[in-house]
């Protein structure tokens, strides 16, 4: 998060407005246009309905005030927004207040597939709206008041947690397997990938194989965890995870899934 990113963050006026441009509006219609489509018998009926509690406009960039204005009536959540990328302490503190960080700016055309760096269309169409669903977002606040005073090496391992729960996690459901996490539900490609492709591996969400795999950002999943309902969630909130970070790290990591990525 410390890395520097070559968006500009966009910072909101007195009155709390973020102004877009029309482009970057068109940018927003298209990606969510395109992403309703996709996540149809893919995302987890939980997801559905955070949308429709969200009811998110298609031809803008919703204000993150009206987006905090009901997530503040269903769970006491808010959206905060912050540049592109920010250090580990602020994300966790901010998350510890129930205050969700979402990057301000919108991809580039060129980046309408895939970009690395979070944008506003991935913090809210694909985190906020599950921030409706209390068991998600009481484990969120929990993972931000463990990363609070966590060590450096803790919170390598916290990032993995995050990365298959909240980033990359999958259900079960009455219909099959499901996404709920951002980094799937927000992707055309991943969404399809995570749910319907035999190339990767699904295994039963535990807390400790899911702290002891390595991931890589730039590529498709070779791995996902699938919790077995949204009980599993309202557990993880009340786990003491550095007590388990400590149990994985004794277990030792498993070998990556993944080819080394190439230096540039």
């Amino acid at each position: 998060m410390s890395k520097s990113s070559k968006y500009a963050a966009k910072i909101p006026d007195a009155n709390g407005i973020i102004h877009y441009t029309e482009d970057e509006h068109a940018v927003w219609h298209e990606l969510i246009t395109r992403q309703l489509q996709i996540i149809q018998n893919r995302a987890c009926p939980e997801f559905i309905e955070g949308l429709e509690i969200l009811d998110l406009p298609h031809d803008r960039i919703p204000q993150p005030a009206e987006v905090s204005e009901k997530l503040l009536q269903r769970t006491g959540w808010r959206v905060e927004p912050v540049p592109a990328l920010i250090n580990f302490d602020r994300f966790f503190s901010l998350l510890a207040e129930k205050r969700f960080p979402a990057a301000s700016f919108i991809r580039s055309r060129e980046e309408m597939e895939y970009l690395q760096e979070p944008d506003i269309f991935h913090e809210i169409f694909g985190h906020a709206t599950m921030l409706t669903h209390q068991a998600f977002a009481d484990f969120t606040e929990n993972y931000g008041k463990a990363g609070l005073n966590a060590s450096k090496q803790d919170r390598v391992m916290l990032a993995r947690l995050y990365w298959f729960t909240v980033e990359f996690g999958l259900i079960d459901s009455h219909d099959g397997i499901r996404s709920y996490g951002g980094g799937i539900n927000s992707s055309s490609g991943e969404c399809v990938f995570a749910t319907e492709s035999d190339k990767p591996i699904r295994r039963r969400f535990d807390i400790l194989s899911a702290l002891r795999t390595p991931y890589r950002i730039d590529i498709y999943q070779p791995v996902y965890y699938v919790l077995h309902n949204f009980h599993d969630m309202f557990d993880l909130a009340d786990m003491d995870l550095i007590e388990w970070i400590r149990k994985a790290r004794v277990m030792g990591e498993f070998a990556p899934l993944f080819p080394p990525k190439q230096a540039a």
